[in-house]
């Protein structure tokens, strides 16, 4: 008798019984109450399989749903394979499909190599996509050689796989194939092209977005709403990598064989300095900006942002008073609280913004004003000693996920704020098809900092890492197209360098833990990476922030 635990974020954790070894379809035949749309199946916490499986023994068996974090990836680079096989099938091998970055609920893709793609190629594009889903085609994984990979990619013209895989000649390589079409993914596929249903594209020249469903209702949301200033911002970061001629980790890899990353450093560094230049000339520029705001999602560098803007503030002759959004928390009993219980501190209500809006528009008047001070030990707000005069040559530097919400200084003249967006919009590849989300750039440095600085472990971080989104979601995301400037903290080398950190965290993790399974994909992910050395960076690098030896203090 085999015991089968069935596990699924959305249901309870059940235990079915086989007599003698059998698939998963057999298993899950008499089920009624079942999730749906599953995408993939993982054993043990370990092994991604298929409902062909024949279980032998004992196991825990997890249904991914599109609806959890793992089973949405699975279903996006699915979607992606789908993608690139409908482009085979209508232009061959005549073209390159580069899938460049996120961009509102999808990603936006570029066609190269080819002389023109328009409106009715991507109609054309999309009924082909839905055709290859409707039919149900079966998507095989194969474990081949790296001569066998080698032939495959050559006569399909990806030179930019081949080149990450001849690193990897000595190893076993897993392809995806459907059909006549070949493809690489370092994570995992579904296996039938029947479980991507949902999905749109739509024309943006010079290429077009791959959208994918909502992951609570799995539509697809129209008409689609392009964030026009974050989508400028990814282009401007797109023409900088056109420049220094890096699109893929390979391209960094050779940087650092070539002994010339050090030089890349300091010009992608200078390109910031640059960049926070240019906003702080363009605030002082407006006389009636009294406030600047700043926000942006976790560890996106917002802190050491605000830093290097005050010092360039202050080289246009402007002296910055630097003002602490925590310190306006509410006393605890006064905390607004999740369906859970638990207290809801990234809640905008969890702030005081009555005696917040009056205090700056006093210190917009010219009247001193005594700062609160949190008492995070205590969970209550106490005076500060600390009072602060608003002068001609002086602004408020505020930092704080709602900086961008109108809520927050409802009070105050917008002539009076300057409001900036940061992100690190990783724009960078493994290699054409295989993106490295922004997301991971995020997650990567806030758990090499919370390790360093807060104690906490990998798996910690890991566990904590969807809450941490879902407040993003809800409280910083929807207010980003508010900004007046936005800045990509994002540095091309940067996951060289968090690398040996995080590469020992990773590794840290039990198989049985339930983040281990992501802390393998991670994993993957920077084997693709090579070292890079920290001295390689300038001590007012936001990458110091995640690191160590900052010339800021935090």
């Amino acid at each position: 008798m085999m015991k089968i635990e069935l596990k699924n974020d959305n249901l309870p954790i059940r235990e079915l019984e086989l007599d003698a070894p059998g698939s998963i379809r057999d298993l899950l035949k008499p089920e009624q109450d079942l999730p749906a749309p599953i995408i993939s199946y993982k054993l043990d916490n370990q092994f991604y399989v298929n409902e062909d499986y024949l279980l032998t023994q004992s196991c825990r068996l997890e249904l991914l749903t599109y609806n959890q974090p793992e089973g949405f990836r699975i279903y996006q680079d699915t979607a992606i394979f789908i993608l690139a096989k409908a482009l085979y099938s209508l232009f061959g091998t005549g073209h390159r499909l580069v899938i460049e970055h996120s961009i509102g609920d999808g990603v936006y893709c570029e066609l190269f190599e080819m002389d023109t793609f328009t409106e009715e190629d991507c109609a054309n594009l999309l009924a082909e996509m839905q055709r290859i889903v409707a039919n149900k085609l079966p998507i095989e994984k194969l474990e081949m050689k790296f001569s066998e990979a080698e032939e495959i990619f050559s006569t399909m013209s990806r030179s930019d796989t081949l080149k990450n895989l001849r690193y990897y000649y000595f190893r076993k390589i897993n392809l995806y194939r459907c059909g006549k079409f070949y493809d690489y993914y370092i994570r995992p596929l579904a296996d039938n092209t029947g479980c991507v249903s949902q999905f749109d594209l739509v024309y943006k020249n010079p290429g077009f977005i791959l959208r994918f469903p909502s992951d609570k209702t799995f539509t697809v949301t129209q008409p689609f709403q392009l964030p026009k200033k974050l989508f400028a911002l990814h282009q401007e970061h797109d023409k900088w990598l056109d420049i220094l001629k890096v699109h893929n980790m390979i391209d960094i890899n050779a940087l650092i064989d070539d002994y010339e990353i050090s030089q890349f450093i300091l010009v992608e560094e200078a390109l910031h300095e640059k960049k926070i230049a240019e906003i702080a000339t363009s605030i002082t520029g407006h006389p009636d900006v009294r406030l600047v705001l700043i926000a942006g999602p976790s560890s996106s560098g917002k802190t050491t942002f605000a830093k290097r803007l005050s010092v360039q503030l202050q080289a246009c002759k402007i002296t910055p008073i630097t003002i602490s959004l925590d310190d306006y928390f509410l006393s605890r009993d006064k905390t607004p609280r999740k369906p859970n219980g638990d207290f809801d501190f990234e809640n905008i209500h969890a702030l005081d913004l009555e005696l917040l809006n009056k205090q700056m528009n006093l210190l917009l008047k010219g009247e001193p004003v005594e700062l609160p001070k949190y008492n995070f030990g205590r969970g209550v707000s106490q005076p500060s000693h600390n009072t602060i005069k608003l002068n001609k040559d002086n602004v408020i530097v505020m930092e704080g996920i709602h900086g961008l919400n109108d809520q927050l200084t409802a009070s105050i003249p917008a002539r009076h704020k300057a409001k900036i967006y940061i992100s690190a919009l990783n724009q960078l590849n493994i290699d054409n098809h295989n993106r490295i989300p922004t997301t991971d750039c995020r997650l990567i440095r806030r758990m090499v900092r919370d390790y360093r600085y807060r104690g906490y472990s990998a798996d910690e971080t890991l566990s904590r890492w969807c809450d941490v989104r879902a407040g993003e979601d809800q409280n910083i995301f929807p207010y980003q197209e508010n900004a007046d400037y936005m800045f990509n903290s994002s540095l091309t080398y940067e996951l060289g360098v968090l690398k040996k950190y995080a590469w020992r965290m990773l590794q840290q993790i039990s198989p049985k833990s339930f983040s281990y399974t992501e802390a393998q994909r991670l994993l993957t992910l920077l084997g693709f990476i090579k070292d890079i050395p920290d001295a390689q960076v300038p001590y007012n690098s936001i990458i110091r922030e995640f690191t160590t030896g900052s010339i800021f203090r935090y």
